[in-house]
């Protein structure tokens, strides 16, 4: 069976961590290597896990192994944390997420069954806010194959769900790491504009949420970074004329809402300046119906 990394990045969450490692650790197909890295903590983040086990040593042998870096960012922390891993696939598991016990068994059996070959696997979740378990809705629903116009409108996968070969590192680059939120958005986007995805339709992970230290708690405006994601994707010359245009008509949309949001906080500098954008893109989309260009 294939081998696998598992990187967790993780800041300031002692109380999180554990469990987390724990549910790594207990798999029923145990992984090969378990990768903290810890992007600049302040807390007992270190003691939790040097009772673990865990080294902070190069030493090639160890295999769980914990690496602190300044605080960078999630992204930094990932793409270290890919950088340093052994092992053909490459596991996440953000360090508020747990994995039920045979996720990582049940993910590599699904996918090595296929005779088509996938780079990069996910499965479906359980959402838990504030320790009560919700429902997600219908826009959250889970899916494998062509994906790419469900990942326009949100990040359709959970990074923690996913199981990605290290080749794709090779092929698209890494997390970008002048995004402070909404990476994981960015990275499936531009690998679901030229890949299919598979998908285990099983819950194998539960997602944490609700509490105080969730990025989509510390930023405002979250879609300013899903427009940086869909204006990068738009440079790609590789991208398809289909796909081209539907990343214009969500990314119109998507500067809508910050539009509105910008007007409602009065900021009046912030509008002026996605309002021209906007008008440029609807004006790319009209003279392409119209025969213009």
């Amino acid at each position: 069976m294939s081998t696998v990394s598992v990187v967790i990045p993780t800041f300031n969450r002692e109380g999180f961590i554990k469990q987390c490692v724990v549910s790594a650790l207990k798999q029923s197909k145990k992984p090969d290597e378990v990768i903290v890295v810890d992007d600049g903590s302040s807390d007992k983040t270190w003691d939790v896990l040097r009772r673990l086990g865990f080294s902070d040593s190069k030493e090639e042998s160890n295999s769980l192994r914990y690496i602190f870096q300044r605080n960078k960012g999630v992204s930094a922390a990932r793409n270290l944390g890919i950088k340093a891993a052994k092992y053909r696939y490459i596991a996440f598991l953000d360090s508020d997420d747990l994995w039920l016990e045979k996720k990582l068994e049940k993910q590599i059996s699904s996918l090595e069954s296929r005779s088509t070959r996938y780079r990069l696997s996910h499965t479906n979740e359980i959402w838990v806010r504030n320790g009560v378990r919700v429902n997600a809705g219908l826009k959250h629903e889970k899916s494998g194959g062509d994906i790419f116009i469900q990942c326009l409108k949100l990040c359709c996968i959970s990074p923690s769900s996913s199981l990605v070969d290290r080749s794709v590192f090779d092929d698209f680059g890494f997390f970008d790491e002048n995004l402070p939120a909404c990476e994981d958005y960015d990275f499936w986007l531009r690998f679901c504009a030229f890949e299919d995805v598979h998908f285990v339709n099983e819950n194998l992970l539960i997602k944490n949420g609700g509490h105080d230290q969730q990025l989509s708690k510390k930023h405002w405006g979250m879609d300013r970074f899903r427009v940086t994601a869909l204006e990068k994707l738009l440079k790609d010359q590789g991208l398809s004329e289909f796909k081209r245009k539907e990343t214009i008509k969500e990314l119109i949309f998507k500067l809508q809402v910050l539009i509105d949001g910008g007007r409602k906080r009065k900021k009046d500098a912030f509008v002026k300046k996605l309002d021209k954008k906007k008008t440029m893109l609807e004006a790319i989309l009209s003279n392409e119906r119209n025969g213009t260009v």
